[in-house]
């Protein structure tokens, strides 16, 4: 593999860890593996078994070629590629910010990525170890998973859910915890050590809370109109609704779910079903439609929407930061979120036959702290962006396979 550099490498921007950390973890910057640096009796605050903590975020990039089977992961700090594991039509590669599942008809393949962060609120913890080829979950391409710190809910295309040790899970084992009794729309969210799931009750779609033992605890008496999409925030959770979204939270031992409307009647293909941001940012984008994107501000309730040119995929950073845009023109674009103007534009990154798949398997653009990422599966490449300084391409990636899905890890 060739790194094409254009500027200074993206580690020396990345967050300091120091920067971030309280005076409880200050004098406690220790390699995590050796547990035993201040005493036989004393575990350093942060220590993970079998894994490195570091002061940088971690980020690495997962590729599958569905075609090929193809699958490898790309250390966007080191440049290095790690083979694992071939996973052959794969339709879906989603994360949870340490595992990749590749969704294949004849089950979910599971890669620990190797990099994954730990966020304590006020300050982060980076940890970086080995890739490793888990194994299989026997769910089709259309399971959805879901995962927090210690369990990961796969729910079937039939509605079952079935609960996953975490703990387990990241010792390289798929170990079964409960499986949820009933059936439940849409993907079960762990939230709050309990479970955010639809249940259908008379017609209605209603929002029902989980213990982890699957037993029903309350209900925010709120009903959702056709439920799809989700996505974790600082906030609470987003779940997404016929007429706009729910915000769901955790406030004095109770759950509550308060409305964001749109705020006017949008067509069915026009909602917004398929979320992305950057990892708990409160900043979420979806498409609106295929000329437009929608961004929902958690933090001020409001839906903006953004007219643009096609849209083959959308994300942003938020916090000030653009709205980027892969448009059919095979170039990324940056948008003004309050204003809806354009204030960027790249060169040509992939040609329109390279990106229009009509299989669902389009590039994608993934966010982290200072870099964006988009894929050119027939070019062989991963473009990273710095979408803070006009879009500029800060390096090219050039691999031994067509990076056809893609997902990040370690953020």
């Amino acid at each position: 593999m060739t790194i094409r550099r254009n500027v200074t490498p993206w580690a020396s921007a990345a967050l300091v860890l120091t920067a971030l950390l309280t005076t409880s973890c200050a004098g406690e910057k220790r390699d995590a593996a050796h547990p035993d640096a201040r005493g036989p009796s004393a575990t350093p605050h942060g220590y993970v078994e079998g894994a490195q903590e570091t002061a940088e975020q971690q980020s690495r990039l997962l590729l599958n070629d569905p075609g090929s089977g193809n699958t490898r992961v790309l250390d966007l700090v080191t440049g290095k590629v790690h083979r694992t594991a071939a996973v052959k039509d794969a339709v879906r590669l989603t994360t949870d910010g340490r595992f990749g599942y590749l969704h294949a008809p004849g089950g979910t393949h599971v890669l620990d990525g190797g990099a994954w962060m730990v966020d304590h609120g006020d300050h982060v913890h980076y940890y970086s170890a080995a890739t490793r080829d888990v194994g299989e979950l026997p769910v089709g391409s259309r399971a959805q998973i879901r995962s927090d710190a210690a369990v990961t809910a796969v729910t079937d295309e039939n509605g079952r859910t079935v609960l996953h040790d975490r703990g387990k899970l990241e010792k390289g084992q798929i170990v079964t915890s409960l499986a949820v009794r009933g059936t439940y729309t849409g993907a079960v969210v762990p939230y709050e050590e309990h479970l955010l799931a639809f249940a259908n009750r008379g017609g209605t779609t209603e929002l029902v809370v989980l213990d982890r033992k699957g037993e029903h605890v309350a209900s925010p008496d709120v009903a959702c109109e056709a439920p799809l999409g989700d996505a974790v925030t600082r906030r609470g959770v987003i779940l997404g609704c016929a007429d706009g979204a729910l915000l769901v939270r955790k406030r004095g031992g109770a759950f509550t779910a308060e409305k964001i409307p749109y705020g006017k009647r949008v067509p069915e293909r026009e909602r917004a079903t398929a979320f992305r941001q950057r990892p708990g940012s409160d900043t979420l984008t979806a498409p609106a439609g295929d000329s437009a994107v929608w961004v929902l501000d958690v933090t001020e309730r409001e839906w903006k929407h953004v007219d643009t040119g096609p849209v083959v995929a959308a994300n942003t950073a938020g916090e000030g930061s653009p709205l980027l845009v892969l448009e059919t023109d095979g170039a990324l674009h940056g948008y003004d979120i309050g204003t809806g103007e354009r204030t960027a534009r790249t060169e040509p990154l992939l040609t329109a036959e390279k990106q229009d798949r009509s299989d669902g398997t389009a590039p994608v653009i993934e966010v982290d702290r200072s870099r964006a990422y988009v894929n050119d599966p027939e070019g062989r490449k991963v473009f990273e962006i710095d979408y803070n300084d006009g879009l500029r391409i800060a390096r090219s990636f050039d691999l031994d396979v067509e990076p056809v899905l893609m997902a990040e890890t370690g953020r």
